[in-house]
């Protein structure tokens, strides 16, 4: 097959779509004048591969004449059908009667009046290519659209049909012996090979002594570092950025501004390829070029560490919440001890003394009570130690207090730990369900030393 195509053809396309000989061979041979027409042949491939300039540009190199009709410019089959009847009268206004092939219509309702306007305006005509970009997402496209399509060399021996398409499915033409020719995605080595014909310069001096007569030692030095760069960003984010020739240039394309932002500062030289990666690791470990968005995205500030969620509660809820939390993880023989008004020497000379004397060390290993969980606690002691532990009296009635716990119970700061189905009975026990981090931030935000109020 390769023997029969022109060597003037495949350099002339060659040096334009790179990696892609095999493929262009395959057109060549099989659009060549010489050889018999052929119907139908389906290119096939994935998103950003090729195919359809490719078969552009080998048609027009060919010199047949052509019309290439892209599905995604129609709404409707019919719009599709009408649209090729129409790019086929003006690629053929220069090779045929202006006066026949303007007289022929352009309504086309289904494909049997389509085959009759294309037997119009082909006739007489030696050979004449279709080009069909994107038929398989065609919209409001009848079942029989593609089988059809491919049958129309059977009526028209002069028309060939290209379909070019992303997905081959099993079935798909009701038609065998058509030519496949299959536009591979490309590798890793084809992708950096593409895109180091077209680097981004470095539109900047890169020593203090420049020149004019360094622009070429400048285009050299971003080439070789815009190659650097691309394998980098590709050995980084994987296959997940490299769907697609045209997305990885965009995402590199993104990240070349920061990227070589030392180098316009002159910190680094264009050479220093270790250096600038160290510089800009943050680039290659962020997501944030992936994320298609209108509004610019503020760079993090360096060695800000990102800060807790505070939680924020009202006044005395707060304080609810903490005498909840004390009332949990304090004995209650304690609370005269911790909560009572009475001065310390008071306190002292009521022991008789012997609160002073010392204790023996236990030979028992305690355990804090921050690590022993909450204990069930009535409401009469919840509200005992709520009034000592604020600073000041508080004046409103009982009512507003029930609507505090209650806040707290739908928050479920505060659960309900057993007794009756009353939730105001004097039966029915409680218990904090918050830990100590959000206990000690949410005392802090009150002014209130909790670590003062709790047993070890």
């Amino acid at each position: 097959m390769d023997s029969h195509v022109p060597d003037d053809l495949i350099n002339s396309i060659d040096d334009r779509f790179p990696c892609r000989e095999t493929q262009l061979r395959q057109l060549a041979a099989l659009l060549r004048p010489p050889q018999p027409n052929i119907s139908t042949i389906l290119v096939h491939g994935v998103e950003a591969t090729g195919k359809s300039e490719l078969v552009k540009a080998v048609v027009k190199v060919i010199g047949t004449g052509f019309t290439i009709v892209r599905s995604q410019e129609c709404i409707t089959q019919r719009h599709l059908l009408e649209r090729a009847v129409a790019n086929t009268k003006e690629a053929l206004t220069w090779q045929v009667d202006e006066a026949h092939v303007g007289a022929v219509q352009e309504r086309c309702e289904s494909i049997s009046a389509f085959v009759v306007v294309l037997q119009r305006l082909l006739a007489g005509k030696q050979k004449f290519i279709m080009i069909f970009d994107g038929i398989d997402n065609q919209r409001n496209a009848a079942p029989t659209l593609l089988p059809a399509i491919v049958r129309l060399g059977e009526v028209l021996p002069n028309l060939t049909t290209i379909l070019v398409v992303r997905s081959l499915q099993p079935h798909l033409l009701h038609k065998p012996g058509i030519p496949h020719i299959h536009f591979p995605p490309y590798t890793r080595a084809e992708t950096l090979s593409i895109l180091s014909q077209s680097p981004l310069l470095i539109h900047a001096p890169l020593s203090p002594e420049f020149d004019s007569s360094q622009d070429t030692a400048n285009n050299e030095d971003s080439a070789w570092l815009w190659a650097r760069f691309t394998a980098a960003v590709w050995d980084s984010f994987g296959q997940s950025v490299a769907r697609d020739i045209v997305s990885f240039r965009v995402v590199c394309s993104g990240l070349w501004g920061p990227f070589i932002q030392p180098i316009l500062d002159g910190h680094y030289g264009a050479r220093e390829f270790s250096k600038l990666l160290i510089k800009g690791r943050g680039l290659l470990q962020s997501e944030t070029a992936l994320v298609d968005s209108i509004l610019p995205i503020a760079p993090a500030a360096p060695n800000v560490k990102a800060s807790k969620p505070s939680h924020i509660l009202p006044y005395y809820p707060a304080h609810l919440l903490i005498a909840a939390y004390l009332a949990s993880h304090n004995p209650p023989k304690h609370d005269i001890t911790l909560f009572s008004k009475t001065s310390i020497s008071k306190r002292r000379k009521r022991g008789g003394g012997t609160a002073l004397t010392p204790q023996r060390p236990s030979k028992y290993r305690k355990i804090s009570r921050k690590l022993l969980g909450p204990q069930p606690f009535p409401l009469e002691r919840l509200f005992a130690i709520f009034h000592a532990i604020l600073p000041h009296r508080y004046s409103s009635g009982g009512a507003d207090i029930m609507c505090h716990l209650a806040t707290l119970v739908g928050l479920r700061l505060v659960v309900k730990s057993g007794g009756t189905g009353d939730i105001l009975e004097g039966s029915t026990k409680w218990r904090a369900n918050v830990g100590w981090e959000m206990v000690r931030d949410m005392a802090r935000g009150v002014a209130f030393d909790v670590e003062s109020y709790l047993m070890e």
